[in-house]
């Protein structure tokens, strides 16, 4: 009996929540998936007091941290393990505690096994926080979370989704 094949949506969905389960440094600073798609993710952060600098602004490594978080969900959407290479940020305005900022990361260019993905940083406001420039490395071969058993043919997913 033929395979169904999930839609490259469908893979992405599935890989976000498999990273999302084993990622402890974005669960632990709050961060939510948004939105997913093949090749992008939108995450958001609320900044909260224990990330605050000597400024009493958002410390640049937490806004680094939340856009990383973005480029990794998009650039492993494939559900090819992939790795950061390197990445630059700028930093543009202030981040306050309370702002919830979210990151939308964005693929520009994925050939071979390297990648380029741009990632904007904005408060609730809409302001521009960060831009973010993730160069990814994929490791071919590899997926990015333990696959899950996919269904056959219609009539065996039926019957399994069946109750006595």
């Amino acid at each position: 009996m033929p395979t169904l094949q999930p839609t490259p949506q469908q893979t992405a969905e599935r890989v976000a929540e498999g990273m999302l389960r084993r990622d402890r440094a974005t669960r632990t600073l709050g961060m939510a998936v948004l939105a997913i798609a093949p090749g992008a993710a939108t995450l958001a952060m609320r900044v909260r007091e224990d990330m605050l600098n000597g400024h009493d602004t958002c410390h640049g490594g937490f806004i680094a941290t939340l856009a990383d978080s973005a480029f990794a969900f998009a650039c492993n959407s494939y559900d090819e393990l992939t790795v950061a290479s390197s990445f630059g940020i700028d930093f543009i305005a202030p981040a306050r505690q309370g702002d919830q900022l979210t990151a939308s990361c964005i693929e520009i260019s994925k050939s071979g096994r390297t990648g380029v993905y741009d990632t904007e940083v904005t408060n609730q406001r809409g302001e521009r926080i960060a831009v973010f420039r993730g160069r990814s490395h994929t490791l071919k071969g590899r997926p990015a979370v333990k696959p899950i058993a996919t269904a056959t043919a219609p009539e065996t997913v039926a019957a399994a989704g069946d109750t006595p």
